[in-house]
């Protein structure tokens, strides 16, 4: 049987953009057991109010749901357990110190299967204030509204 090869995404968080300014990204794996990842390959999970903290110089996965797998028995596992997060130690010592420095957080942004491996990225962000995502949208929608008006220029209809 040939290994699976690319990328199949499981679940975004699309509010943590919205809701946070990302400063940067990191590619991790997790630590999972086998029901975590068959309910992982039907789709089963959500991103909604995860994050990630760094205790004892580990980092762990925090409130993400991954829904119990249905033919599991009692070797099921807890939907919003702490999941370990695999990363380097250099990356991880930078980590501390960035967030130590203040106002940062840890946001999941992504699971997805690499290579028959379960990735997540995670994303080093600032939250932003209401009058921050009032004005990004101000901004998507005003460039919107130019993509629009050139559309129609370019078709002759000005």
């Amino acid at each position: 049987m040939p290994r699976e090869q690319g990328r199949k995404f499981i679940a975004q968080n699309k509010k943590a953009r919205h809701d946070y300014s990302i400063l940067d990204t990191y590619e991790v794996g997790l630590v999972l057991t086998g029901t975590e990842v068959k309910s992982l390959r039907a789709g089963r999970a959500s991103l909604v109010d995860g994050f990630a903290s760094i205790d004892d110089g580990e980092v762990w996965l925090q409130h993400v749901h991954i829904a119990e797998y249905m033919e599991g028995t009692w070797t099921n596992h807890a939907p919003r357990r702490k999941r370990k997060v695999l990363m380097h130690r250099s990356e991880i010592d930078k980590l501390i110190g960035k967030i130590k420095e203040g106002g940062l957080t840890l946001v999941p942004l992504d699971l997805y299967f690499k290579d028959g491996k379960v990735k997540a990225t995670l994303a080093l962000a600032k939250g932003k204030k209401s009058y921050d995502k009032r004005h990004d949208m101000a901004e998507r929608d005003s460039r919107r509204e130019i993509q629009k008006a050139f559309g129609r220029y370019v078709k002759g209809r000005r």
